[in-house]
């Protein structure tokens, strides 16, 4: 089973980083409810071996290609972010000290605070793509213009999977041109 997400979740982020567009030193947000995956509901039976699985499809990847994984907390810690220290400081963002744990933060978040090299928590962050499993509310973390992106698969496990991309806001009305 846990094989299964991990290669689900490794296909889902491929195919949004080909859709999206997003390039080396961007951000990627990902809200990840393991309950969700197992076929629970999200924030009543967190499963570290499944958001373990994801983690694992999902951060090879984009570390391969210098994207910085963005792992959104649960909302015990009001939604913060786990980054590598290297991505809060190319982006200017201010450390907060929180450490995940299952229960409290969310599995996903714990595996990214125990994979990454030298973690940090955020509170706020603005990225330039995201996934969402399991109805977890990523909006808050993303730049302005968000767009749907649609993959070839709609779940991971049994969580809802939601994708998207950004853009930069169109201004300037009828007379404005755009690329």
């Amino acid at each position: 089973m846990y094989e299964e997400i991990k290669e689900i979740a490794k296909k889902a982020v491929l195919e949004l980083i080909e859709a999206s567009g997003i390039k080396a030193g961007e951000i990627l947000v990902v809200g990840c409810s393991s309950s969700e995956i197992v076929g629970g509901v999200i924030g009543k039976g967190s499963t570290f071996e499944a958001a373990e699985a994801v983690f694992c499809g999902i951060y090879p990847e984009l570390k391969s290609r210098g994207i910085y994984l963005a792992a959104q907390c649960c909302e015990h810690l009001n939604r913060a972010i786990i980054v590598e220290r290297e991505c809060a400081e190319k982006y200017s963002l201010e450390p907060v000290c929180v450490r995940p744990q299952p229960k409290a933060g969310g599995s996903f978040a714990t595996a990214a605070y125990d994979n990454f090299t030298d973690p940090v928590a955020l509170e706020h962050i603005r990225a330039h793509a995201g996934m969402d499993i399991g109805g977890t509310l990523i909006g808050m973390h993303l730049k302005e213009v968000a767009v749907p992106v649609r993959l070839s698969m709609a779940n991971i496990g049994s969580a809802l999977l939601l994708c998207a991309r950004t853009r930069p806001k169109y201004i300037g009305g009828e007379r404005a041109r755009y690329e």
